[in-house]
């Protein structure tokens, strides 16, 4: 297995779902983990996600930049809303219990961390839906199944290409650091970090001129095969949905309902357990 995110083969039941189901399941239940901030619903979203990820046994090192970024990005994500609203939860929830005084109007309160978590309780809910989804899933298989629920096969084709080019530009990326390495621009963790962003920035322009000449490729080539001519079109790939695949489903619109179910009960997207 390579260390690009994209599919990796597997023999998992996951892997044997059709790649709708897995679409429409990571998107009703981020749709649900997005809309509502009441932590049981999310807890519980977090928890599937988590198994499905570990059941799906992808192998921790193609995917650990991806969480490392995701944490990054998140951890300063919550820092930058604490620091512009450190009352936030204050308001939301209509208490106020100290944790900490802090220093001026940076204090810490049991809201604004309760708010916090559930902030992130989102990214744990999606992030691992998204890279099973990513990684699980053939894109020609993917792209069968979308045009079988009724999207159009054009728009299932360039679906299924962005997801074959994913895998690509990585490739892409990995080559042209080597090569500017090769001539003496070292990149290596042994340079400061800026230095190395820096760095990377340079390999953008280079991976833009590879990526608009392989489209442009890919672009003739459909065109000379005729492409979009017909209204319908026949596919190698096509997969017949099982019982799996409808239970899936099924789990995913009930998430959604109860989001919707819990905000109409509480009147609120907010849980909170201070008015118990």
């Amino acid at each position: 297995m390579n260390n690009f995110i994209g599919y990796q083969p597997g023999k998992t039941w996951i892997h044997e779902l059709t790649g709708a189901s897995k679409f429409l399941f990571f998107l009703l239940t981020s749709i649900a983990a997005m809309i509502t901030y009441d932590t049981r619903l999310l807890l519980a979203i977090a928890f599937v996600s988590l198994v499905a990820l570990r059941l799906s046994r992808i192998s921790w090192k193609n995917i650990r930049w991806v969480i490392y970024f995701a944490s990054f990005f998140a951890v300063m994500n919550l820092l930058m809303v604490y620091l512009f609203s450190p009352e936030y939860g204050v308001e939301i929830y209509g208490s106020r219990h100290l944790i900490w005084a802090g220093i001026g109007p940076f204090s810490l309160t049991q809201e604004e961390l309760f708010y916090l978590s559930n902030l992130f309780l989102k990214y744990v809910a999606t992030l691992p839906l998204a890279l099973v989804f990513l990684l699980t899933t053939h894109p020609s298989q993917f792209a069968a199944s979308l045009n079988q629920i009724g999207v159009s096969y054009r728009i299932a084709y360039a679906v299924s290409l962005t997801l074959r080019y994913i895998p690509d530009v990585q490739e892409d990326f990995v080559m042209i650091r080597k090569s500017q390495e090769a001539r003496g621009l070292d990149l290596s963790s042994n340079q400061p970090l800026f230095t190395r962003i820096r760095g990377n920035a340079l390999i953008l322009f280079p991976l833009i001129l590879t990526s608009l000449e392989r489209i442009e490729t890919i672009s003739r080539a459909m065109e000379l095969r005729r492409f979009g001519k017909e209204k319908r079109r026949t596919w190698y790939w096509t997969q017949a949905w099982s019982w799996q695949d409808v239970l899936l489903l099924g789990l995913a619109l009930l998430s959604l309902l109860l989001a919707l179910y819990l905000m109409w009960v509480q009147g609120s997207r907010f849980y909170n357990p201070w008015s118990l």
